[in-house]
């Protein structure tokens, strides 16, 4: 299983990244249901294996905080006449473990092993996001 890791620039917290891309979900051809799109300069050429059960994380603030099950890649030419990746998400935001994550440019691929898991969130389970975020940034998780 491969994965996509990328910075959500501009965002500061999942929230405003659930509260930012709600709205935004569009239809896209050959996937049912609302979307969410992210525009990247390069395509992965490792992509077959992205689209088959993978996600892209989103760095927020320094920690990796959340993902999106990835369920297509189109590929496209912008405004300018270059070509470019659609990446192409599930609009459910699934909170992660927090992992504390030095800024890179662009994206990068992310081995299953190395990916955080899930924050379980619920009414019989009592994980804290902000304990999780305290604990990584001590490297306890």
């Amino acid at each position: 299983m491969l994965h996509i890791i990328k910075l959500c620039v501009g965002i500061s917290s999942v929230d405003e990244l659930i509260s930012y891309r709600e709205p935004r979900g569009i239809r896209v051809a050959g996937v049912s249901g609302n979307c969410h799109v992210h525009r990247t300069r390069m395509r992965p050429k490792r992509g077959a294996k992205i689209i088959e059960s993978g996600s892209l994380y989103w760095v927020i603030k320094g920690a990796i905080r959340c993902r999106q099950r990835i369920v297509k890649l189109g590929f496209e030419t912008d405004h300018e006449g270059k070509s470019c990746c659609d990446i192409i998400m599930d609009p459910t935001i699934i909170r992660t473990i927090p992992y504390p994550k030095r800024p890179f440019q662009g994206w990068r691929y992310l081995l299953a092993k190395d990916a955080p898991g899930d924050l379980n969130e619920g009414k019989e389970v009592h994980n804290d996001a902000q304990l999780a975020a305290e604990l990584a940034e001590l490297g306890l998780i």
